[in-house]
């Protein structure tokens, strides 16, 4: 089993970058249920030792998202979020004919970053603010405003693609997008955003399958809206629901 790293991370962290945050999706592959975008960031301070010696290392005993099993992931999961200094799970608007899977992704990445830098006290576009002695400082004390660099999981970046389109969010500080092919496998951050939606996601399944007596049949607390035999039945047998992918482009 391959196990993430921080290097990706440390190299943007050696090109200047302040913050570094992983982004990754999941349940793109699902006949049922949202798509989820999941984002973790970290401070790249905390990537070089400190005078006493500690810094941010790769939490033990997990990988890819997909490696894992759903017990693993839910074991790790507060562990992962108190890992990163902030994260989100958020929840595209849903795909249509006309704006396709891409741009919504692309929409909820923004989201999700521009949440995250709220949280890190990052609000304002004119007052970057930049952490100092365990303090957030006004950009007065550094001289500069704070970069952010992100790393994407796979070949696209439909984040820098969606930036400025009429239903993006005005992020706070746009990130320089790095795409990386198989990022859940080797990036830390990337893999702990994706064990993040894919726990945020399962969960939202199973309240869904419990929601309505007419998706009891689809098994979602089991397939979690994926292709399985039971839920391609299902549907030849009733249909599908509001809850199902008709149709959309996939790019």
């Amino acid at each position: 089993m391959i196990t993430p790293t921080l290097e990706l991370e440390q190299s943007l962290a050696a090109q200047g970058y302040d913050l570094v945050v992983g982004f990754d999706e999941v349940g793109r592959g699902a006949l049922a249920g949202p798509v989820m975008v999941g984002c973790a960031a970290i401070w790249s301070r905390d990537l070089t030792a400190a005078d006493d010696g500690e810094r941010l290392d790769v939490p033990g005993g997990w990988a890819d998202s997909k490696m894992l099993t759903e017990h693993r992931r839910e074991a790790i999961y507060e562990e992962l979020c108190d890992w990163c200094a902030a994260w989100l799970s958020d929840r595209p608007a849903t795909p249509n004919r006309r704006v396709g899977i891409s741009h919504a992704l692309g929409v909820a990445s923004l989201r999700a970053l521009t949440q995250v830098e709220h949280r890190l006290g990052l609000q304002l576009p004119d007052t970057y603010w930049l952490p100092s002695g365990g303090e957030l400082a006004p950009q007065a004390t550094e001289g500069r405003p704070i970069t952010v660099g992100a790393i994407l999981d796979g070949p696209n970046d439909y984040i820098t693609k969606t930036l400025g389109t009429f239903d993006a969010p005005e992020v706070p500080i746009p990130a320089t997008v790095t795409t990386k092919v198989k990022g859940d496998q080797h990036c830390a951050t990337v893999a702990t955003a994706a064990v993040i939606a894919k726990v945020t996601r399962d969960r939202l399944m199973v309240e869904l399958a419990h929601s309505d007596p007419r998706y009891a049949p689809y098994g979602w607390d089991h397939n979690k809206g994926y292709g399985s035999a039971a839920h391609r039945a299902a549907i030849a047998k009733h249909g599908p629901t509001p809850l199902h992918r008709v149709s959309w482009h996939l790019t």
